[in-house]
């Protein structure tokens, strides 16, 4: 008997994570609302790092652990203001993505359940409750 196939390679593996992943933050790029959230002058670099993380996440590859090691996703995403709107434009940009790429229906909801489940994880403060509030991350 064989081991069943990963949804990394049932999808079609790193070119499917590649296309994914380059589609999303083409999204990311022109949102002004998240590209702050990325003090890298290229986005290059956190599309590696998100592309890695979802390979491994997905059965495919260990290199993002190799490199990085554990996760830790809320800790990684603290010094950043992830309100509930940015929350919601990010999984816009993952879904405008994933109907990019069109995975079948089955396995796109499977990744869009998880989409969903960590975007809303991710969230660590409200948006500002009057005009002018000031965002005390610094961001």
């Amino acid at each position: 008997m064989s081991e069943p196939q990963s949804f990394y390679d049932a999808v079609g593996g790193a070119e499917t994570f590649h296309r994914l992943i380059a589609a999303f933050y083409r999204g990311v790029a022109a949102d002004p609302e998240l590209r702050p959230m990325y003090p890298e002058e290229d986005l290059g670099p956190a599309e590696v790092r998100f592309r890695m993380f979802l390979e491994q996440y997905w059965g495919g590859p260990r290199t993002y652990s190799e490199q990085r090691g554990h996760p830790r996703l809320r800790m990684r995403h603290h010094p950043f203001a992830v309100t509930p709107s940015a929350r919601d434009r990010w999984l816009g940009h993952m879904r405008a993505a994933l109907d990019e790429i069109a995975l079948s229906p089955e396995r796109d909801e499977e990744i869009w359940k998880y989409m969903v489940m960590a975007a809303h994880s991710m969230v660590n403060t409200d948006e500002p409750t009057y005009p002018g509030a000031i965002d005390v991350s610094g961001h």
